[in-house]
């Protein structure tokens, strides 16, 4: 086996977010500086102690085939509504040799929602309720195994699990994948439903969440002195990765190159982030070093960027130990203050409005930054967005619970 040089692109992309349907929708919305965060209506937030979230704008059940639907978990049926527009933007339907055709798809929480629906079923009533799908609906490898089933994919269905980075491994996954000749195509993303009272009620208890519950479209603040936390979101996004000989082949349209990633890990708390942001500038300069890049080449950072007070600031460090002097000069944009964060998802997500960002070479804005925390010398692009050069290096940042630090670095085709 033996390692490839050769450029990896992207060639189809899709999401269900908060803001839209659809990648297009979604970043339409994200220009305008509109918000996804809503009040919970349901019975069952009414005594929680956090009531706002991202939900996703279009049900995946009205998307969906019915016997289909019934068959997934949330978190599936959002995997493959966002895979299914990523593989038909890409137009490889008919061109690519299954048995070359990989899948990459996470989530950081897996069918949740299955889960303790079945366990209240079980309490309630009994274990010959108990539906025989619950085991293929709860499994953490439940949406790959979805998304690999509707597309036909042969060549491996893998699900990286690495909390809140878990996305962005996967997009990483299938970078090497593609580099080490295992696949020809990976259709890679990630998948979060976790918008439940226990889960909310968890975060809540860590003091991870925002309590804004009077002010939804507001409470999400990333790098805002008056930042109290973050808000969960649900959804999915999905890219389709090739080599780039193999789209030009087939005439399929490039968006851009996936250039480089860099994965580490903190060692050093389960749920708080080093402080001086080591792991996280390892990740970065990482990805810089395998897309060839120096940091000057770096226009635009998608960043992590939750909107917790610690979390931000080391972030911040780290962009800083990373690029250097040139990191006050890089436009960055905190999208999670208008999704929320999307956990598992939340790297997909955002690696498609990077890539959108290439496209479009215009980096979205950030909501809800009022008053920049002084700890914080990034250049924010704030109220509408600014135009950077599609040919530079896009960066995307994630990072999850346990320590885990994920880079991605794309940039415009070079072709």
């Amino acid at each position: 086996m033996t390692f490839s040089t050769e450029a990896v692109v992207v060639t189809g992309i899709g999401a269900t977010t908060p803001l839209g349907g659809t990648a297009e929708s979604s970043w339409n919305r994200l220009l305008a500086g509109d918000s996804g965060i809503t009040r919970i209506t349901a019975d069952w937030a009414q005594d929680l102690p956090v009531q706002i979230a991202g939900m996703a704008t279009v049900e995946p059940t009205e998307l969906l085939d019915r016997v289909q639907a019934r068959r997934w978990d949330r978190s599936q049926q959002l995997a493959v509504v966002a895979a299914r527009e990523a593989w038909t933007d890409s137009n490889a339907e008919g061109s690519v040799d299954t048995e070359r055709l990989a899948v990459a798809f996470a989530s950081g929480i897996g069918g949740i929602q299955t889960l303790l629906a079945s366990y209240d079923t079980l309490n309630e009533r009994g274990p010959s309720r108990i539906s025989p799908l619950a085991v293929t609906m709860l499994m953490p490898n439940g949406p790959a195994a979805a998304v690999g089933l509707d597309i036909g994919a042969r060549a491996g269905v893998h699900t990286p699990v690495s909390a809140c980075a878990s996305g962005s491994e996967a997009i990483s996954l299938g970078l090497d994948l593609i580099r080490l000749g295992r696949a020809d195509v990976v259709l890679c993303g990630g998948t979060e439903a976790g918008i439940h009272p226990l889960t909310i009620a968890g975060f809540a208890a860590m003091r991870a969440l925002s309590t804004r519950n009077d002010e939804p479209e507001a409470a999400s603040r990333p790098y805002d002195k008056g930042r109290d936390g973050f808000v969960m979101g649900e959804g999915a996004g999905a890219l389709v990765l090739e080599r780039r000989s193999h789209a030009i082949a087939r005439g399929a349209t490039i968006y851009a190159e996936v250039a480089g990633a860099g994965i580490t890990s903190d060692a050093f708390h389960v749920a708080a982030p080093d402080p001086e942001g080591r792991g996280a500038s390892r990740a970065i300069s990482i990805a810089l070093s395998e897309a060839d890049a120096a940091a000057a080449d770096v226009v635009h950072i998608n960043a992590h960027a939750t909107s917790t007070p610690v979390g931000d600031i080391a972030e911040s460090t780290a962009i800083h130990d990373a690029l250097g002097a040139h990191a006050a000069d890089v436009a960055v944009s905190a999208t999670k203050a208008a999704t929320g964060h999307l956990l598992g998802a939340a790297g997909a997500i955002e690696a498609v409005f990077s890539v959108l960002a290439i496209k479009n070479a215009i980096a979205p804005p950030t909501r809800n930054l009022d008053s920049q925390d002084d700890e914080i010398n990034l250049d924010v692009v704030r109220v509408q967005g600014r135009s950077i050069d599609p040919k530079g290096v896009v960066l995307s940042t994630s990072f999850g619970f346990g320590g885990h630090n994920v880079a991605l670095a794309f940039r415009g085709d070079r072709g």
